[in-house]
């Protein structure tokens, strides 16, 4: 055998020795004799495990000085670090501001109160009507109706009044029961107008007809209160407050909550008394809320803030505002137009106490006439597509409905915002025909209400007196002139109302 075939021979044998040194990619050799992808293993003859320290290994090493000492430099660490956390919290709560305790309120100063004097003139239904429309009403934030009067009389016939029975033209005993149902459920209470002459000329007859008719009206009140209704309203609070019977009539409306009940609301209304004089009534009749007609009586801004300012200085909850509320008027028959219609649903819901709207006046409704204007429910109505429409209708349309969206807006707000809601008051700037005034709670967000009544812009100087401390820029909350932007920033020293122009303006708290 040549040396050349030994050769290959003894590759023969080292290739059926390793087979793991045979080529992965097929049966066969490489081609060109190639050994690439040969893979050798090699498995360990013993598998080696790990068992860690045995216990008494483990505590052998535990208790050497080493861990011994540092065991107790963690524990230490540990509770260092414990007490500095309950220290740290015990000084950010002991040096965080106290949170101002909120003023009790009751339900008529959680939002406007909503009157409809006129049943029929509201809806054609009467009662049955208002429960119908519960939903719109719900919607303007309205804590309580105010109905009628309802009971029966006949002009300047004291015989003929009865404070327990419901006039037919209005609705019924049950259809009131069933509205009393709906409305509670809803959050609004029901207040009825209990002025027993309505009729006629003097709310109470006479004066020597006045212990008469308050003896009856406190009997009907323990009735009607049975029944369901959250409280009275009161015409010509002067006279009745002065009757000997005044205080029997107060102990039975107002001593009459039973446990879990809400408080019920004696109202009374004053027409031409001044400030003063509103201020003193509201403290010794004992009402839980009175409405004047200042702001109808007192046109200039001056005057306005004024009383304003000597109503507000010592009472907040019992006072109720409105614009020909007081005398059962509509807002815009006061206003005029309805750019100032918007301007005094502002000036009412942003001011301290509680607003006092007749129905309609979300929407500006005009009186046609001396009656009762009817009420508006087909405005958010569209023409039919291709109708023949008639431009100054549908003009006045648009304007009820943006007028009841303004309105909305500012109401929603007003639930919402503490300051707004019971916030401090502090007037800033007054004149012939513009006032502004600051509310503020606490920590809350503040506000500036500005309103300018008169025919020609008015540039207002905002003036806080003593601590009181206003930021250099403001933000448009609110803006009743479509020409200032909301939530655009107004300087402090430039603000400019246009004619029947109203603002609300928003700044943070700052600490």
């Amino acid at each position: 055998m040549s040396k050349d075939a030994e050769i290959d021979m003894k590759d023969v044998e080292l290739n059926e020795l390793d087979p793991e040194k045979q080529p992965m990619t097929g049966d066969g050799p490489a081609a060109g004799g190639e050994k690439n992808g040969s893979v050798k293993l090699k498995v360990p003859e013993d598998e080696v495990k790990f068992t860690g320290l045995s216990k008494e290994e483990l505590m052998k090493v535990a208790g050497t000085p080493g861990w011994v000492r540092t065991r107790w430099v963690l524990l230490a660490l540990f509770w260092l670090g414990w007490v500095g956390m309950l220290a740290g919290a015990i000084v950010i709560i002991v040096q965080a501001p106290r949170c101002k305790p909120i003023p009790k309120m009751n339900w008529w100063n959680h939002g406007p109160l909503y009157q409809i004097s006129d049943l029929n003139a509201f809806s054609s239904n009467g009662i049955k009507g208002v429960q119908d429309n519960l939903d719109s009403i719900n919607q303007l934030k309205v804590k309580g109706l105010i109905l009628g009067p309802l009971h029966t009389v006949q002009p300047n016939q004291l015989q003929t009044l009865d404070f327990r029975q419901i006039d037919p033209t209005q609705g019924t005993k049950e259809q009131l029961v069933a509205l009393l149902e709906q409305a509670h459920k809803k959050g609004i209470s029901v207040v009825l107008d209990v002025t027993p002459n309505y009729l006629g000329g003097d709310a109470w007859f006479s004066s020597n007809d006045r212990a008469d008719v308050l003896e009856k009206l406190q009997a009907a009140s323990e009735y009607w209160i049975d029944v369901g209704i959250d409280g009275f309203k009161i015409s010509d609070l002067q006279s009745a407050s002065s009757s000997p019977d005044w205080p029997k009539l107060q102990a039975a409306v107002q001593g009459n909550d039973t446990e879990g009940s809400s408080e019920r609301l004696l109202m009374g209304v004053v027409e031409g008394v001044a400030a003063p004089e509103v201020s003193q009534l509201l403290n010794t009749s004992g009402v839980g809320l009175i409405l004047s007609d200042l702001l109808s009586t007192d046109t200039g801004g001056v005057e306005r803030i004024q009383a304003i300012d000597t109503l507000l200085n010592n009472e907040q909850t019992g006072l109720g505002w409105g614009l020909g509320a007081a005398r059962g008027v509509h807002l815009s028959r006061e206003a005029g137009t309805p750019a100032l219609v918007r301007l005094y649903q502002l000036l009412l819901l942003t001011l301290p106490g509680t607003p006092v709207f007749t129905y309609g006046d979300e929407i500006g409704l005009r009186a046609q006439g001396a009656g009762s204007p009817m009420m508006l429910w087909d405005i958010e109505k569209e023409p039919a597509e291709g109708s023949v429409v008639n431009e100054t209708a549908e003009a006045e349309r648009k304007e009820h409905l943006a007028c009841r969206k303004w309105f909305k807006s500012v109401s929603d707000l007003r639930t919402k915002e503490r300051s707004l809601l019971h916030g401090d008051y502090y007037s800033l700037q007054s004149s012939a025909t513009s006032l502004a005034f600051l509310r503020l709670w606490d920590q809350s967000e503040r506000y500036v209400t500005a309103v300018n009544w008169g025919s020609v812009s008015t540039a207002i100087t905002l003036k806080p007196t003593g601590e009181l401390k206003l930021p250099e820029q403001l933000k448009v909350k609110l803006s009743s002139n479509p020409d200032v932007a909301v939530d655009s920033m107004v300087d402090l020293d430039k603000i400019t109302l246009e004619p029947g122009h109203g603002l609300l303006l928003q700044f943070p708290f700052t600490g």
